[in-house]
């Protein structure tokens, strides 16, 4: 896949309203793998005053979807299942990374796991399934 394609699909995806509502950012993009960032801040705490575990959720998605749309042809969630294992605070840069695991013609499953950049802790790992659809990204 060209460059330039992979670079409008992460244009795309950085300016998704609900990832500009978090500040995600793409790092590195490449077929079938995604490492992007979030820092978190005091407006996703929860009542215990820790990142809540949607907001650590939005951007395993993101990573999950970067990665399997990557392609360039249409792939949605079909299942994601989210291991919680540290928590994390205002302040920290989050990074996920999302890798393919299989792709067959209609079903692919990645690997997700969040890390807590500074520390290297993993804060959450996630196995995901998406149904690819045969049709190309509505923006290429």
């Amino acid at each position: 896949m060209e460059e330039s394609t992979l670079a409008l699909i992460k244009k795309n995806i950085e300016d998704e309203p609900y990832a500009r509502l978090f500040g995600i950012k793409i790092i590195d993009l490449k077929k079938g793998y995604s490492l992007v960032t979030m820092k978190s801040k005091k407006d996703y705490d929860n009542i215990f005053k820790i990142t809540h575990g949607g907001a650590i959720f939005s951007l395993l998605d993101v990573a999950f979807g970067s990665a399997v749309n990557s392609y360039g042809t249409v792939a949605v969630a079909l299942n994601i299942s989210v291991n919680y294992l540290k928590s994390a605070c205002a302040g920290d840069i989050l990074i996920a990374e999302a890798r393919e695991v299989s792709r067959s013609n209609k079903i692919a499953s990645y690997s997700v796991t969040v890390k807590n950049e500074t520390s290297g802790e993993i804060i959450a790992s996630a196995q995901t399934v998406a149904y690819l659809k045969n049709e190309k990204l509505p923006f290429l």
